[in-house]
């Protein structure tokens, strides 16, 4: 599917409802929308969210005068989200919970990531609205390593592979869930973004995951620097893939996994300015397992994503079908779906 002479436009009147919208990608796609003049709906879970909003964009400089509006929905119930996709156009889903700590238990995370992500298809279907674009994560698709260390819209993440983080699990079992979803009641298109680590201007008070991991890298919280190297994306970029998935004809039932170039980040290039923090005085060796270290660490600081490259403009092929969220226990050896491809 190419992009390249594809025009980002749409009416004015047509209105976006964006989730997540006080975060790191949703605050970047608001700015996007509202700066180029286009009404956007956010979905927040109370006044709280709201304020971050109204900050993230004085931040950017973006005032919204008329062009901006709130509707009260929270992942985790389903009150509000009728009313949020009322006189709604286009769903850009973004929100999904991502601790700063490990939660006490992994239901804390997967329940309003999966659950939410259903609601929200299920409220734009039955508002007629054509496509919702999600946004995943490379932690859905990335950590059950390959034979040859490369991944394309057929690899899953194992959400039952040993120490997996609970944040990455509820991105598989989201995504899984929202593809059986669309799979099993159709109605709807589905399009679905997969970044791996997103780094950019911060507009908001919360660092996010990736941001955090720099941060902590700066403030020398870290006694030992791994040898890291994973993909990185610009923010701005993974939004603009957002709004090109939301746009093209083509792009329903598509996913894409957006990084950088084939040069991945690595930690051993990060510089330390003589007025920061000591450097970390632990560095392992090259052939240490970056697991070992990832263990006692909290997943603000984890950005592990292995390099990765797929050539091409976002995917020709199907995203693959998801196994159904109730379904047998899914393990890399008995797997309870197959890829599907286009």
């Amino acid at each position: 599917m190419s992009t390249e002479d594809f025009t980002l436009s749409f009416p004015e009147d047509e209105k976006v409802l964006v989730t997540g919208g006080s975060g790191f990608v949703g605050s970047h796609t608001a700015v996007r929308l509202l700066r180029e003049g286009h009404r956007v709906r956010v979905a927040v879970r109370g006044p709280a969210q709201e304020a971050q909003v109204l900050a993230a964009l004085q931040q950017a400089g973006v005032d919204p005068a008329d062009l901006l509006e709130f509707a009260a929905a929270d992942l985790s119930a389903d009150d509000g989200w009728a009313q949020a996709m009322d006189g709604i156009a286009h769903v850009l889903h973004h929100a999904s919970p991502f601790p700063p700590t490990p939660p006490e238990t992994e239901d804390e995370v997967v329940l309003p990531a999966r659950d939410g992500a259903l609601r929200v298809i299920a409220a734009a279907r039955s508002a007629g609205i054509p496509r919702v674009v999600m946004t995943s994560s490379f932690a859905a698709v990335g950590y059950t390593l390959t034979p040859d260390n490369h991944y394309t819209e057929a690899n899953w993440t194992d959400p039952d592979t040993p120490g997996l983080p609970a944040y990455h699990k509820s991105k598989v079992l989201a995504e899984a869930a929202a593809w059986d979803y669309v799979r099993a009641n159709g109605g709807i298109e589905l399009a679905v973004v997969n970044p791996t680590g997103i780094f950019g201007p911060q507009l908001v008070d919360r660092p996010s995951g990736s941001i955090g991991l720099i941060k902590a890298l700066m403030a020398g919280e870290m006694s030992v620097v791994p040898v890291w190297n994973f993909g990185v994306v610009d923010v701005r970029d993974v939004v603009d893939l957002h709004l090109r998935a939301m746009l093209h004809p083509k792009a329903g039932a598509s996913g894409s996994l957006p990084t950088a170039d084939r040069r991945a980040c690595s930690s051993s290039r990060i510089s330390f300015a003589s007025t920061s923090p000591p450097r970390p005085t632990g560095c392992p060796p090259r052939n240490w397992p970056s697991s070992r270290y990832a263990r006692r660490r909290r997943p603000s600081q984890l950005c592990g994503t292995p390099p990765f490259w797929r050539a091409g403009s976002p995917t020709s092929a199907t995203r693959r079908p998801a196994p159904s969220s109730a379904g047998s226990p899914w393990t890399s050896a008995t797997p309870s779906w197959q890829p599907l491809r286009a």
